[in-house]
């Protein structure tokens, strides 16, 4: 129920919308009993015989009120037009076009005005998921598989949707009519009325029960679902993985067992659903046997007219379908319970990442970069342990040690994707969490090894970020990343789209988009995590003279993958088990015979093999 609240609550904003909606549906509500009423006036006047209607003022039974009695009353049709039998022929049929135009023009209304409200309401809460999901630290995606977030904002929403959207309207529309036609039942006949609704706890209570084990057993469609698209993204992302290794029947195989999974657990939901309709009817005809015994003996007596017992009929008739509404109403609103509970976990989630309340802007220039006892621990791992440095402006500084060092970690922590356990980080003597996230990554460029590219064309992923870019500082900064030439070859030029991550082009090529991209973001910091590690040679001269163009006069930090890449660096800081155990420039340390050393000498053997092998 809490869930519940909180999702009406996202009505709020549109809530002039929601109750015109409303008052539309009253007015639909009020033209099926009204049309309903029209019953009574036809047994009673029309089809009982002349003889029957005269004789009537010598029975016991109440005179009811119905749509033509009250427009006689009120509009005095009956002055107007002489009231016979034959008149009613036609004021009938009139009456009854009237009331469906009237319940046509308002349906029409209700059922547009609530979907409106309906998808805006999950469109926002489709928004604020995405927005919390986008301001998560790195930590929050590694704990998350893509195809599980995928699903909480994609297929939960979906059902969402369905039942807030369509759903919402029928639960409305239908309680409703129900309450009319209820009023109705009560004013014809209070005794026969409460017969009639003694048997609706029999309906509400496994309507209830099933419900909830309904919106256990959605929750569950919906996990084995989150399975299933992260499967899904895994092996259409790993394809290349999957086809190298021979995986494509294992792949198959896997999916296959995830599909019958979701299949038996929809089917379990299939089965609570089904119970609904049979329990109702089963429960209906109880109600409609004790009616009829009951309004036989009224009529029999004197005591009820034909034309009330039958409108009467024709009133619990016409609650069967809102009734039968209402139960798939509940259904649909129990999976998207289990849908929202799904969503408000991710939206509940507080960030790592927290801004200062009252943040200062980061501007240039930026005098030094310092690392003060330094820790960072992941789960229960220590990568970073009490780590102290400082970084001059315009110095190029390198991060070497074995995989597993730290040495991503470290520079992860500057632009704050991470936060420190313990210690500090200062730029220009202040601590980076004082400044706004947003200032202190305008001064951050990065280049990773793993080259993020979208589709979209050459011209807007270079310009990413820089939205009011010209067409001109795009090819400037492509020709000074070498990356024009081949844009120009191609039929579209910078329009031309790259494809999924940059799939039609070589890694050279990826890399050197990804360089130009961060020389029009033009940062005073430079983040490389090893941009060449993966290259031929001849893409890695290219790059290399790229990176050279855009290291120009920043202070850069590079990770060093490959220690002959950063030979040429100021300064090279080791990190062993999260510590810095060595630091100075590349033929000092390697005079250390240390780590440094190790490290060096291990790559530059299995690079002279790597030549050997290509010689042969």
């Amino acid at each position: 129920m809490k869930d519940f609240l909180r999702l009406i609550r996202f009505v709020a904003p549109y809530k002039g919308r929601f109750f015109f909606s409303l008052l539309s549906m009253v007015v639909v509500s009020l033209c099926v009993v009204a049309f309903i009423s029209l019953v009574i006036p036809i047994f009673d006047d029309v089809l009982t015989p002349s003889s029957a209607v005269e004789m009537r003022g010598e029975q016991t039974y109440p005179q009811k009120e119905n749509v033509l009695s009250l427009l006689n009353r009120y509009l005095h049709i009956d002055r107007m037009f002489k009231i016979t039998r034959q008149t009613i022929f036609y004021q009938v049929p009139i009456i009854v076009i009237f009331i469906f135009l009237v319940k046509g023009v308002f349906s029409y209304g209700a059922n547009y005005f609530m979907s409106f409200v309906g998808q805006s309401v999950v469109m926002d809460l489709r928004n604020q998921l995405y927005q919390k999901i986008q301001y998560q630290s790195l930590n929050f995606f590694s704990e998350h598989p893509t195809g599980l977030l995928m699903s909480r904002v994609i297929s939960d929403m979906e059902r969402m949707q369905e039942a807030v959207s369509e759903k919402l309207g029928d639960l409305l529309r239908g309680s409703l009519t129900l309450l009319g036609l209820v009023a109705y039942i009560f004013y014809l006949d209070w005794r026969l009325a409460t017969i009639s609704i003694f048997v609706a706890p029999l309906v509400i209570y496994p309507i209830i029960k099933l419900g909830y084990k309904l919106r256990a057993t959605s929750y569950s469609s919906q996990e084995r679902m989150a399975e299933l698209s992260t499967q899904l993204f895994e092996t259409i992302t790993g394809n290349r993985i999957v086809k190298a290794f021979g995986m494509e029947k294992f792949e198959i195989k896997k999916f296959i067992k995830a599909t019958r999974r979701l299949l038996r657990v929809n089917l379990r939901a299939v089965r609570f659903v089904s119970l609904t309709p049979p329990l109702m009817e089963i429960i209906g005809a109880i109600a409609a046997a004790l009616m009829i015994w009951y309004g036989g003996r009224q009529i029999s007596r004197g005591l009820m007219s034909t034309g009330i017992f039958c409108t009467f009929l024709a009133a619990i008739y016409g609650m069967y379908e809102p009734i039968k509404k209402l139960s798939r109403v509940s259904n649909a609103f129990q999976q998207a319970i289990a849908a929202s509970q799904r969503a408000f976990q991710v939206l509940d989630i507080v960030s790592e990442i927290r801004e200062d309340s009252h943040p200062i802007e980061l501007t240039p220039p930026i005098k030094e970069i310092e690392f003060r006892e330094v820790s960072f621990q992941y789960k229960d791992e220590l990568v970073l342990n009490k780590v102290s440095f400082r970084v001059d402006p315009g110095e190029v500084l390198a991060i070497a040690g074995a995989s597993g060092a730290g040495k991503s970690t470290l520079v992860n922590l500057i632009p704050r994707f991470y936060d420190v356990t313990s210690g500090a980080i200062f730029i220009n003597g202040t601590d980076i969490r004082r400044y706004s996230l947003r200032s202190l990554r305008a001064q951050i460029g990065v280049v990773t090894q793993e080259t993020i590219l979208f589709n979209d064309t050459f011209r807007n992923n270079i310009a990413y970020g820089n939205i009011k870019t010209t067409p001109e500082e795009v090819e400037a900064v492509a020709r000074a990343a070498f990356a024009h030439e081949f844009i120009e070859k191609l039929s579209q030029g910078y329009d031309t789209v790259i494809g999924e991550k940059g799939a039609k082009l070589s890694g050279g090529e990826r890399q050197r988009i990804a360089i130009a991209r961060a020389l029009l973001k033009d940062s005073p910091i430079l983040i490389l995590d090893e941009a060449t590690s993966a290259l031929d040679s001849e893409s890695e001269i290219l790059v290399q003279k790229a990176l050279a163009n855009l290291m120009k006069d920043r202070t850069t930090m590079i990770i060093a993958h490959r220690l002959s890449t950063v030979r040429n660096a100021e300064r090279i800081i080791v990190l062993d088990k999260g510590r810095i155990v060595e630091e100075g420039n590349h033929h000092s340390l390697h005079r250390l015979n240390g780590v440094y050393t190790r490290l060096y000498d291990l790559q530059f053997r299995e690079e002279e093999q790597e030549i050997v092998e290509d010689i042969q």
